[in-house]
């Protein structure tokens, strides 16, 4: 819908502004008010505390992660919003293929788009009218401002001398401090739009701003996401076909026909190219900027330099936020070529790794298995195995952690997420990440290599792909393992790397393997969470053993720290000692330390998170699931044998009681939970 009518006059925009109703301010201005109106969240990531900003975790599909990435854009577009050095710049990706630049650029632009288009955010930019009266236009009767110029920037430069557009505000109504803001955003009108403003001002006779309404009228501009207004994007064309006509335009012969005036800058087009449709307070989007052959390279310099675009010795002022991004080759690529330094210099570099964060990662995975129903080939509903994305995240996770001398790459991606590493901390991740980071070969940093994103999608697409799959209508998470194998030999063509990622493959298995362990000794006890109450059965059992309260029986009684009732837990030092046997605790010593470590952990945890349940500490959980696994369940007969033989009547009610638990209580179907029961009894993947 178009204004109304009387609303369309540059008075009444000028009337809204002043009045609060419309905001004048340039697109540094805009985003960074986007931003914090949303708000934002501390967190903790990698041990220290992050800014997690509100308005990247809206919607089914928003961002996931990438939390010193968002830092240092909202500071990038902060500096700019407060006249910083930002507005002479570009911000730039840098990362693999497949680990999100793109998708965090299209989520802000969709999300800045969204934000313009609520009636108090609209932008507006002005027509020229009537130019018929003034004869040289030919056919053209009406004129836009081809960089969608603001309504306020044309009321600055109404008059010749600032003195005199500064009193034009004032009469207005504006305020001094207003217009003195205001100001602070100047730039001259670009040369068709003040060609245009002099020939009405001839045309009229004097410089009456009654007089000249006449000859304006007032446009929304356009937020649709298909228009390219607002946000565009430039992707790097082929190096034959790609010229300065895709960013600057060219000019128009139709307009060159019906123009008797050859001096006249609107014979030019701008709007052909892709600068000229953002100009009015819009973010560029420059896809793999460093692809673009040098004299494209030379017209971004100009551009970002100095937020202008040039055709013939004409000059268009641009108000534009420049995102880019590129891949670590093509960067290294340019970077060699000294005689690009410039453009370089004009970018705020910012490096973004792949996902290293597991727990996160499942998220992504979400994203990629999708959130419709899947159907076998024959329209059959297809199951999606409980373990998959925790299979498919931790495997693709892996691939992303490097060798390290301090760390093993298991407690590398646990740190990572936040969870215990045993006695490895924090500060130790920490310091193997700025030790990567030192690598002047930006490859070479903490997270830059490994699978990506789409690289889960190929997995799971190969999955999808399986006869077995439809057969069994399941997504059965032991053969991802397969998909990802196929995916590595496939498309990863380095060697180094391709064994790396085969070694982290390896790995995965034996962490899928234990969430196998998990999953059947709560189906032998028919109870969804059996496992993590035995988990935390020990903790309160190490605990206990200090209690003054302790009796002969070695009954304790404690508060439970997540529903606040009094519980009761008979200490059993032979469990306890099993479990510590398993985790490889020899002496008495060491025993003790194991202990203290365990108590220390549960009381800082327990202040921050009051359903803490040592689940993240992979150690113990599979020491305890050994332990009622293979020690308390193997005193009663082989839970593998009985499992695994099912000849008498006894192991067969076993084997079904056992399956209806997974089906019913933990979400397998029958397929899945069969594959997964003939998994754990074979000695496949153990560590």
């Amino acid at each position: 819908m178009g204004l109304e009518t009387g609303k369309k006059t540059l008075k009444n925009h000028l009337i809204e502004v002043r009045d609060g109703q419309r905001y004048f301010e340039n697109a540094f201005q805009s985003v960074s008010r986007m931003i914090q109106e949303k708000g934002f969240e501390k967190t903790t990531a990698y041990g220290r505390t992050v800014y997690d900003f509100k308005i990247f975790r809206q919607g089914k599909k928003h961002l996931i992660g990438m939390y010193e990435e968002l830092e240092e854009l909202v500071s990038y577009v902060k500096d700019g919003a407060e006249r910083g050095s930002p507005v002479e710049t570009a911000f730039v990706l840098i990362g693999e293929p497949g680990n999100g630049k793109t998708f965090l650029v299209d989520y802000l632009c969709q999300a800045y788009r969204d934000f313009m288009a609520l009636p108090k955010n609209r932008r507006f930019t002005f027509n020229f009218k009537n130019l018929d009266a003034i004869g040289s236009y030919g056919g053209i009767t009406e004129i836009e401002s081809q960089t969608f110029e603001d309504p306020m920037i044309l009321a600055m430069n109404f008059f010749e001398e600032r003195e005199k557009n500064i009193e034009y505000l004032l009469k207005q109504g504006f305020k001094e401090k207003q217009v003195e803001t205001f100001f602070k955003n100047y730039r001259p009108l670009g040369a068709c739009t003040s060609y245009v403003v002099n020939q009405i001002k001839e045309y009229i006779g004097d410089e009456d701003p009654v007089k000249f309404e006449k000859f304006v009228e007032l446009v929304k501009v356009d937020a649709s996401p298909t228009s390219g207004v607002f946000t565009g994007e430039y992707q790097a064309g082929d190096k034959i076909t790609s010229s300065a006509v895709d960013l600057c335009g060219e000019q128009s012969l139709t307009r060159i026909l019906n123009l008797t005036d050859v001096r006249n800058p609107f014979r030019y087009d701008l709007r052909e190219g892709a600068l000229a449709r953002v100009a009015g307070g819009g973010i560029h989007f420059a896809d793999e900027i460093f692809k673009n052959k040098p004299d494209l390279i030379n017209i971004y310099l100009g551009v970002i330099q100095n937020r202008m675009i040039k055709l013939k010795g004409y000059k268009w002022p641009i108000d534009t936020l420049i995102i880019a991004t590129s891949n670590n080759e093509e960067f290294n690529k340019f970077k060699e070529g000294k005689e690009q330094a410039p453009i370089v210099d004009r970018c705020e570099l910012c490096f973004m790794p792949h996902n290293t964060n597991y727990k996160l990662q499942k998220d992504l995975t979400s994203y990629a298995l999708g959130s419709e129903i899947k159907t076998t080939f024959t329209g059959k509903k297809l199951h999606q195995d409980p373990n998959l994305n925790y299979a498919l995240s931790v495997a693709i996770t892996l691939t992303r952690m490097l060798d390290s001398d301090k760390l093993d790459s298991v407690e590398m991606m646990k740190l990572a997420a936040g969870d215990v590493a045993g006695e490895k901390s924090l500060k130790t991740l920490a310091e193997v990440v700025e030790e990567f980071n030192q690598n002047p070969d930006v490859t070479k940093h903490f997270g830059q290599k490994g699978l990506g994103h789409r690289d889960v999608g190929r997995a799971i697409r190969s999955l999808l792909s399986k006869s077995e799959t439809h057969e069994g209508a399941c997504m059965y998470a032991g053969d991802i393992f397969k998909s990802i194998n196929k995916i590595i030999l496939r498309y990863v063509p380095e060697l180094d790397e391709r064994v790396k990622y085969l070694r982290a493959i390896e790995t995965a298995k034996g962490l899928y393997r234990e969430q196998v362990m998990k999953t059947v000794f709560d189906a032998y006890m028919d109870e969804p969470k059996a496992i993590e109450r035995e988990v935390m059965n020990y903790v309160n059992m190490i605990v206990g053993m200090g209690a003054k309260n302790l009796g002969l029986n070695k009954m304790w009684t404690y508060e439970d720290p997540q529903t606040h009732k009094l519980k009761s837990i008979k200490i059993d030092e032979n469990f306890i000692n099993s479990v510590e046997e398993r985790l490889g605790l020899k002496t008495e010593e060491a025993r003790e330390n194991a202990r203290n470590t365990i108590t220390k952990i549960y009381g800082q945890k327990i202040t921050q998170d009051r359903n803490y349940n040592f689940m993240d500490n992979n150690d113990l959980v599979k020491a305890v699931t050994d332990v009622r696994l293979f020690s308390d369940v193997g005193n009663a007969g082989s839970l593998v044998g009985a499992l695994s033989n099912r000849t008498n009547e006894e192991n067969q009610m076993l084997y079904n009681r056992m399956l209806k638990t997974m089906k019913n209580k933990l979400n397998y179907c029958n397929t899945c939970a069969e594959k997964t029961i003939e998994y754990f009894c074979t000695h496949d993947d153990e560590n």
